[in-house]
């Protein structure tokens, strides 16, 4: 076998092993956003796409740009953020309802990423998101990662 050959086989198996770890990378991120409320953990993510918690946790960030845990807590902030604006259930009841168990670490967490606390968000949200179709106000509110948060609510016209 030529030189050639043996370089395009072992590139073309990197090639399959990444295609593949990505496939498990996208059903561990598939799991995450069914069952955004129940307890998940990274050593049971792992287990179920066959991964130790260690590589899972470095593929994730590399794959995504964001650990495990950051993009749990966003998908929850972001249904949290659905639940407010319909306004008839309390802080702590969209507390538990997406899986948060502590209302400090939620509402510290929805600061972050929506720049106002939930209870604040619930009022300032539920007017101006009235007579909205749902998929529009869900992708003008999408909370921003990374402490971005706009010091503002989104203006809905």
């Amino acid at each position: 076998m030529r030189r050639g050959n043996i370089d395009r086989v072992t590139s073309s198996g990197a090639a399959s092993r990444h295609l593949d770890e990505l496939t498990r990378l996208r059903r561990v991120r598939d799991r995450i956003d069914r069952e955004y409320d129940r307890p998940l953990d990274v050593a049971a993510l792992a287990l179920g796409v066959h991964m130790s918690a260690g590589h899972l946790s470095r593929a994730f960030r590399r794959a995504y740009g964001e650990s495990l845990y950051s993009y749990l807590m966003t998908r929850r902030i972001e249904r949290a953020m659905a639940l407010l604006r319909r306004g008839d259930l309390s802080v702590t009841e969209v507390c538990f309802a997406v899986g948060c168990r502590s209302l400090g670490t939620f509402s510290t967490r929805f600061t972050e990423l929506v720049g106002m606390p939930p209870s604040a968000y619930r009022r300032t949200a539920t007017p101006s998101t009235a007579g909205v179709p749902a998929c529009v106000a869900k992708r003008v509110s999408r909370p921003i990662r990374n402490r971005e948060a706009r010091v503002t609510p989104p203006q809905l016209v």
